[in-house]
């Protein structure tokens, strides 16, 4: 049996969502097959099976989180036994309630030795140490109608020869000892069973929490509530805990405790329409850490600066019209893009970084060109390698691409890192400007404000211009006020006279 733990598919991943299984157990996979989609903090990945077989075990349901390096599914090579198919969390449950039945042991074992369970997918190693088994007290005296203990007491050396309880299956009644136990003391007074009952030994409180199905947000959220999930009732699929049943047995002990008042007050009905909890994940979960680490560590700066891009208009329906721009969307942003790389090349300060640990501000002498896109899943930045290499044609085609592949949802990790400068594209929402955060470990980022007309004065008359307003957040560690300015008037230059692009490339 071969398992396929969780690769880290992008620089410093530690976590990421199943998003939907390719395979079932029982079916067929081979090398590089497509098994699984995870949702990683940026990206949607399709990952390939490295091993040949049929698959034994989903180890990871859907819309679980894992951890890099953890197990997710195990494929049966036909090297070994094959083991019975098994998905998800009930399945695995299913196979360690039965892993944990004792096997009758052999004639040259010990009687006080008895077999470790086996977990789907691994097996005890020939010759390996077996552990002692732990002293476990003996199973509850049989209680009489009246309720006394009719069973005398054992001497401590029957007590201690015992074998320990076998732990109950998962939720399930207790499998009987290989050996009758022997009680050590009377068990105290109980009331006697109803009649046509049969009483169940309770199992202890490690038995019932290793029962307990729950994901570990739920196991989490317990905690922190303070709630036994050994109590909880579950409702969820395959008898797993949800956090609603958390949030019930939670609510249920504190109303206890309330006065009238109270709970007159929680009783009061919440405005309509209700609420709606989303769990804080994925793009969304990055997006949060990495905006709070950039508003809290680099000092941001934005300033602003209103152009007019009447000439940038008359340039893109240009454009539009030239062969080379056939199949190619051309638009205002494509400019601006383009006057951005221009201004970079003008002041490769712009274009740096500001690196904590070596106490160093690091240069770069090439641009990763960022465009923020807005997708159904969140906010990406992906960024075009090298942009400052390619032609206007080809930057255009980038670009597109880039927005395509972000809304499909098909952006690689790869392709959101390693970004030197960000463009973020507020106008297409209605939008005039902005404070952009910056991107971490960039120190400048432009708004590009949506296109209007307004009342301009030209040539000393008011006449109607096409005119939008650019915003540049900057890192004041590393971009003076004075260069931040350059730049952000170089490019509204750019914009007001495109033929300058020209001139200063």
């Amino acid at each position: 049996m071969k398992e396929f733990k969780l690769p880290d598919v992008g620089e410093g991943l530690t976590e990421a969502e199943i998003v939907r299984w390719h395979v079932k157990p029982g079916d067929p996979v081979k090398v590089n097959q497509i098994i699984v989609e995870i949702e990683t903090a940026k990206a949607v990945v399709e990952l390939p099976c490295p091993f040949e077989g049929v698959v034994a075990a989903l180890m990871a349901d859907e819309g679980e989180t894992v951890d890099v390096g953890r197990p997710i599914i195990s494929v049966d090579d036909g090297s070994g036994p094959a083991a019975a198919p098994v998905a998800g969390t009930a399945g695995r449950a299913q196979a360690l309630a039965e892993d944990m039945v004792p096997e009758p042991a052999a004639a040259d074992e010990p009687p006080t030795e008895k077999r470790q369970p086996v977990l789907v997918g691994y097996g005890v190693k020939p010759g390996a140490a077996r552990r002692r088994p732990r002293k476990s007290s003996a199973a509850p005296p049989a209680v009489s109608s009246a309720g006394a203990s009719t069973a005398p007491p054992a001497a401590p050396e029957a007590a201690a020869a015992a074998p320990e309880a076998v732990p109950p299956a998962w939720g399930g009644v207790p499998a009987a000892p290989a050996v009758p136990a022997v009680p050590v003391r009377p068990a105290p007074v109980r009331p006697a069973p109803e009649p046509g009952l049969q009483e169940t030994p309770a199992a202890g409180p490690a038995a019932r929490r290793a029962a307990v199905l729950a994901k570990p947000p739920v196991r989490k959220l317990a905690r922190d509530l303070g709630v036994d999930l050994a109590a909880v009732s579950p409702t969820g699929p395959h008898g797993t805990i949800t956090r609603e049943d958390v949030h019930a047995v939670a609510d249920a002990a504190s109303g206890a405790g309330r006065t009238a008042p109270q709970a007159a007050e929680r009783a009061v009905p919440a405005a309509r329409g209700g609420e709606e909890r989303i769990p804080i994940k994925g793009v969304r979960r990055a997006t949060a850490q990495a905006m709070t680490a950039s508003a809290f560590t680099a000092p941001h700066v934005t300033e602003f600066l209103q152009v007019d891009v009447t000439g940038t208009m008359e340039a893109v329906a240009r454009l539009r019209a030239l062969p080379d721009f056939a199949e190619v969307k051309v638009s205002p942003l494509l400019l601006v893009a383009k006057a951005v790389l221009v201004a970079a090349r003008r002041y490769p300060m712009i274009n740096s970084t500001w690196d904590e640990v070596a106490q160093e501000i690091v240069v770069k002498h090439y641009v990763n060109l960022g465009i923020a896109a807005a997708t159904p899943r969140g906010l990406l930045v992906p960024n075009v390698k090298n942009a400052h290499e390619l032609s206007l044609p080809d930057l255009a085609r980038a670009i597109g691409s880039l927005a395509e592949t972000a809304r499909a949802g098909r952006t690689q990790p790869a392709d959101m890192s390693g970004g030197t400068i960000t463009i973020t594209n507020v106008g297409v929402f209605g939008v005039d400007a902005g404070t952009p955060l910056l991107n971490p470990g960039e120190s400048a980022i432009l708004a590009f404000g949506q296109v209007r007309d307004l009342p301009w004065v030209v040539d000393g008359q008011v006449v109607p211009r096409r005119v939008c307003t650019l915003a540049l957040s900057f890192d004041h560690r590393v971009i003076d006020g004075e260069l931040g300015s350059l730049f952000l008037r170089d490019i509204g230059a750019m914009l007001e006279d495109p033929l300058r692009m020209l001139a200063w490339s």
